[in-house]
């Protein structure tokens, strides 16, 4: 089994809302890949489209304003 490659996308950086970048990295993650959403808070909302969309997720936090939630195809 080829070893996980792992993408990140720090959302703090986006100005305005995040989510149509976030669901782009979805959208071209590959099997094989894990990508890093980075965030300064929980974001909760995000959970049932991730599930929706096939992906699994653990969600850490890293400090008092960073989140990062670690996503894979299930």
């Amino acid at each position: 089994m080829p070893e996980r490659e792992t993408r990140e996308l720090d959302v703090r950086e986006i100005e305005g809302e995040p989510f149509g970048e976030i669901v782009a990295a979805l959208d071209t993650l590959c099997e094989h890949e894990t990508l890093v959403l980075v965030n300064s808070f929980e974001p909760v909302p995000l959970y049932d489209v991730l599930e929706q969309r096939g992906f699994t997720y653990k969600t850490s936090q890293e400090g008092s304003e960073e989140w990062h939630v670690r996503i894979t195809h299930a």
